[in-house]
């Protein structure tokens, strides 16, 4: 399944993993929300709900480019540098190529979540 971040002018693509918290953002979509810099390492949001995270693993080390869901928190987290192993940590999917160089220059602003065509 491919999702797209609209910020403005740019799009931004995305393949969305098959795991239970991201059938649960899928459901939540098309989501207006203002990203949030957090820590100059990602780029976070909270979703209307929380996801459920029964089929996903203990935690995960994210990539640059990976879009995850930190279960502690409930927030979705974009990141735009590499981080280490985070316990509760889910990757709901991965930005194609050249969206992190995009990613790390967004102020915080409104993006609309959509369901790619």
């Amino acid at each position: 399944m491919k999702i797209q971040f609209v910020i403005g002018e740019t799009t931004l693509r995305a393949t969305i993993e098959d795991n239970s918290a991201s059938r649960d953002f899928l459901k939540q979509l098309p989501l207006e929300v203002e990203l949030e810099d957090y820590a100059g390492i990602e780029k976070i949001f909270y979703p209307p709900q929380k996801l459920a995270t029964t089929d996903t693993p203990d935690g995960i080390d994210p990539d640059p480019g990976d879009i995850t869901y930190y279960a502690p928190w409930g927030d979705v987290a974009i990141f735009y540098r590499d981080f280490g192993y985070s316990r509760g940590l889910v990757r709901l999917g991965r930005f194609e190529a050249g969206a992190v160089a995009q990613l790390s220059k967004l102020d915080k602003g409104p993006v609309r979540i959509e369901i790619a065509e």
